[in-house]
């Protein structure tokens, strides 16, 4: 692996972090490293692109959801 790239940083509610980092391994191969604190734990995932578009479409989906969006209003 070598050195990982910040993508972005979200600061959640009830004091959480949210740390997204691009990780390039020797292979090629690239991740996206998901890093959530809590406090003092720390969760970590690691995820494919596939994964991390299955996710992110959920995740838009839920949000527009919440906010009373409709497709042609919101993130798609």
């Amino acid at each position: 692996m070598t050195d990982k790239t910040r993508l972005d940083v979200i600061v959640a509610p009830y004091g959480r972090e949210v740390r997204l980092d691009e990780v390039p391994f020797e292979s090629g191969m690239r991740l996206l490293r998901i890093t959530i604190r809590e406090g003092r734990r720390f969760t970590v995932l690691d995820l494919d692109a596939r994964s991390a578009a299955e996710w992110g479409r959920v995740m838009t989906e839920w949000s527009n959801s919440q906010a009373g969006c409709d497709s042609s209003r919101c993130a798609s």
